[in-house]
């Protein structure tokens, strides 16, 4: 068969990738921390958490999940917050343990919200503690048993995080009043899921790694059913494609378009596995603050930026 499209390729560009390189994302984690060990993975806010960080997060995240909530390959872990450090530790932690990730755009009204739970099944989810006021609304007519509820602040260093966290909910008032009984703070679920260790979970390209919502503009919701094949071989795409400019382990990304959008997240996981620093930007909108982070930052790439100011 012709490939005409070949001879449109920039030099260095392969025609073809290996997508039996790695079974899983789970690989593509372990495989890049290792290698990475040292090297910063993901800042937020002026924090830099290393690749063996996310590892020993991560790590921590898929024990509680297996061990203490009891979760079984397969289920569905919802991810209801905007880009902060606890995103990429709750989502590889919960790949890393076999279960099914189910991203949730946490501005959504209590409906989309309860329909998005109902459809995926989700028994978990992981709420930044401004929008637990919905879940608080619908969690009695969904099929989630476990809350992780988390602040802004909460992975940032002791002194920091206490202030952040006193300026958000204090200051700001940016967390509305909510009760969820039996909840549990994201950094004591982490405190709990050290003291285990997970079971290794042995993934394949056909096991689905993602449920990811469209935005409903033509009727409800609907979950594209990612697996960890498609995953697995669009980032080796992007990678390939990315790969004649730039040099594993000393490139720097911006990401102010939300985790949760699948176009941020499959640029993010390109980027994360040639060892790059991903800088995660909570709220595009606070222009201030974003300006500050592009100012002081020597980025290669940034993701979203046409889709920031409407």
């Amino acid at each position: 068969m012709r490939k005409p499209w070949l001879a449109q390729y920039p030099a260095g560009v392969p025609a073809e990738i290996d997508v039996n390189e790695f079974p899983s994302l789970k690989d593509v984690l372990t495989s890049t921390c290792a290698r990475f060990a040292e090297r910063p993975a993901f800042s937020s806010m002026g924090t830099v958490m290393t690749f063996r960080q996310l590892d020993e997060a991560s790590r921590s995240f898929a024990a509680w999940l297996q061990k203490v909530a009891k979760l079984k390959r397969g289920d569905r872990v919802a991810l209801m917050m905007p880009n902060l450090l606890q995103y990429p530790v709750a989502m590889f932690g919960a790949l890393r343990a076999g279960l099914v990730v189910v991203n949730v755009n946490p501005l959504y009204t209590p409906r989309e919200l309860e329909h998005q739970l109902n459809d995926s099944g989700a028994v978990a989810i992981v709420v930044l503690e401004n929008f637990a006021h919905t879940l608080e609304q619908v969690i009695g007519s969904t099929p989630v048993r476990f809350v992780i509820t988390t602040q802004v602040g909460d992975l940032l260093p002791p002194i920091k995080r206490m202030l952040t966290n006193a300026v958000v909910k204090r200051v700001k008032k940016l967390v509305p009043p909510w009760r969820l009984a039996g909840a549990i703070d994201f950094n004591r679920m982490l405190a709990a899921g050290r003291a285990q260790s997970p079971d290794e979970a042995t993934l394949t390209h056909d096991d689905l790694a993602f449920l990811q919502y469209t935005g409903g503009t033509t009727g409800v919701a609907k979950g594209a059913m990612l697996t960890h094949g498609n995953m697995v071989a669009n980032v080796l795409q992007v990678a390939a494609w990315m790969s004649p400019n730039l040099n594993d382990g000393v490139e720097t990304l911006v990401i102010p378009l939300p985790l949760y959008h699948v176009f941020a997240l499959t640029g993010c996981l390109s980027f994360f596995r040639i060892g790059t620093q991903t800088v995660l930007i909570a709220n595009p909108r606070d222009l201030t603050a974003f300006t500050r982070t592009l100012r002081q930052t020597r980025f290669t790439a940034i993701i979203g930026v046409n889709t920031l100011f409407r």
